[in-house]
């Protein structure tokens, strides 16, 4: 029997807002019928259940047949559509464009021929300022059709025209391609490797990104293409730690939409990524003023806009400024202040359990235990990270690796010797499947491996040789990716200094402000 997961039309009812839920409601009422009657039955059964069911609503429901019940499915379906589409319809240049591009077919239909043109150019018009270019090479093609058919105007500049108009979205066209499938291409490399490990994955990501990177002239690229050529250099410079790069093209990204306002409300998604994008890379640049400056504008920003977004973009915004709000905790050392953010995290995760990634999850799974970890409770930590390593997604090896790292240190910390030799076997068969394991990570483990064997007296002394190694380390720049994930260094010094973690990067924020 189909479920909460695989029943599509329920999916989409629960979905609904109640807004969404009133507006279907009167649009049911005004198309009337006895079948429309039917299927606003089954829409009420299906929204007071649970869990999706046939045999409840056939019971609930008695009205509507088994042998009906799969055709009002699917034609409850289509006008659940159909009422969102207009509901949704001020709200998205988009389905405005689609929607005048079919009424112009209408009248074209009709044989009202000036009267299309003359909408298909009044629409063209808003595709071109929204740079909807794909709709726009519609409209075009469609005036062309009826211009090659019958005269309606001089058709000699007219073709030229249209066929100028055709060739230059063309152009915006496949250069925005190209920039978007090297963007998606980079993000792919990324999820499924991190970080270039050394000379090898820098050369190997830096041929790829020249390869594919089209030849351009900036002052000549659209909105779109720019965008999408900021978000490829992004992601780049991400991949190859060249975090400065990053920030500069980062910034570019979401000052486009500072310069060009009215595509933050058509574009609002692509927004809220690359202010994400700029804050982790300030993040990771430890820039924490201009990181502070950012957050607010972006609380604001949510707080002004939250209302008008649809449930993506609520998402990606829960998503993105989650994720800077831990982030500003690590870089504060405010670890303990942090978790009052779990139980929200955790409840949006749940709330948007079929709308959000299991990478997504994983990613917040790691912070919040390093939340943890920064705060003292080993034990919280050692619940999140067992979450990691039980989630066998195949995807964020580096994010996979340092989990178990960070659990060996978690368990060392509660005294759990006797799971450490076990914990320490299981780490080994892992990091033996990784290529390229960086000396950072080799280091710790190593150090980790022989820890149960060093008499406690001796033990300050391993501390200061291995914080001396890592820092070592820690100048070369491949080397630079475990600290992002793991502040081994403060942990170090908080064990030869017998002081909290949480006091060692409260100390360094404190002093890098004075």
């Amino acid at each position: 029997m189909p479920n909460f997961q695989t029943e599509p039309l329920f999916q989409l009812i629960k979905s609904l807002t109640k807004s969404e839920k009133r507006n279907f409601k009167l649009y049911a009422n005004r198309i009337g019928g006895k079948e429309e009657m039917k299927f606003i039955k089954l829409f009420d059964a299906l929204d007071k259940m649970s869990a999706y069911n046939e045999q409840v609503i056939l019971k609930k429901v008695p009205v509507i047949k088994r042998t009906q019940l799969s055709n009002l499915k699917a034609h409850l379906y289509k006008q659940l559509l159909t009422s969102l589409r207009l509901n949704h319809l001020q709200h998205n240049s988009d389905i405005q464009v689609r929607e005048q591009i079919d009424h112009a077919k209408v009248l074209y239909n009709k044989g009202l021929y000036k009267q299309s043109l003359k909408l298909l150019d009044k629409t063209k018009e808003l595709a071109k300022n929204t740079e909807r270019n794909i709709l726009c090479l519609e409209i075009i093609e469609f005036e062309k059709l009826i211009e090659s058919q019958y005269i309606t105007r001089s058709i000699g500049s007219r073709a030229d025209e249209l066929t100028d108009e055709a060739d230059a979205i063309f152009k915006n066209i496949d250069r925005a391609n190209a920039f978007s499938n090297l963007s998606l291409r980079l993000y792919g490399l990324y999820i499924k490797v991190g970080h270039a490990r050394n000379e090898k994955d820098y050369y190997m990501v830096k041929e790829f990104f020249d390869t594919n990177v089209p030849d351009y002239r900036l002052e000549e690229l659209t909105f779109s293409e720019k965008l999408y050529l900021y978000q490829a250099f992004v992601w780049y410079n991400h991949i190859v730690q060249d975090f400065l790069k990053c920030y500069k093209y980062a910034q570019k990204w979401v000052d486009l939409f500072n310069e060009k306002p009215e595509m933050l409300e058509n574009e609002p998604f692509m927004y809220i990524k690359g202010v994400h994008n700029l804050l982790g890379t300030l993040f990771n640049l430890n820039y924490y003023n201009r990181f502070n400056e950012m957050m607010e504008a972006f609380q604001d920003y949510g707080r002004k806009v939250e209302a008008g977004l649809n449930e993506n973009e609520k998402v990606a915004f829960f998503l993105y400024y989650y994720v800077n709000k831990i982030n500003r905790h690590f870089m504060e050392g405010t670890f303990s202040e942090g978790l009052v953010l779990v139980s929200e995290i955790e409840d949006r995760i749940a709330e948007y359990n079929t709308k959000i990634d299991r990478h997504r999850v994983l990613v917040f799974y790691y912070k919040i235990a390093s939340l943890y970890f920064g705060s003292g409770d080993s034990r919280m930590a050692v619940k999140y990270l067992n979450k990691i390593i039980n989630l066998n997604v195949g995807l964020r090896e580096d994010i996979h690796c340092f989990a178990r790292i960070l659990s060996l240190i978690a368990h060392y910390e509660l005294g759990n010797d006797d799971l450490l030799e076990y914990q320490v076997k299981s780490v080994y068969r892992f990091i033996a499947k990784m290529e390229d394991l960086h000396q950072v990570q080799k280091e710790i483990f190593q150090f980790l491996k022989r820890l149960p064997k060093i008499y406690p007296e001796d033990l300050k002394k391993e501390f200061v040789k291995l914080k001396g190694r890592l820092q070592t380390h820690s100048k070369n720049p491949y080397e630079q990716r475990p600290f992002l994930y793991l502040d081994i260094i403060s942990w170090l010094e908080s064990k030869i200094s017998n002081r909290p973690v949480q006091e060692i990067v409260q100390e360094k924020f404190n002093s890098r402000r004075h």
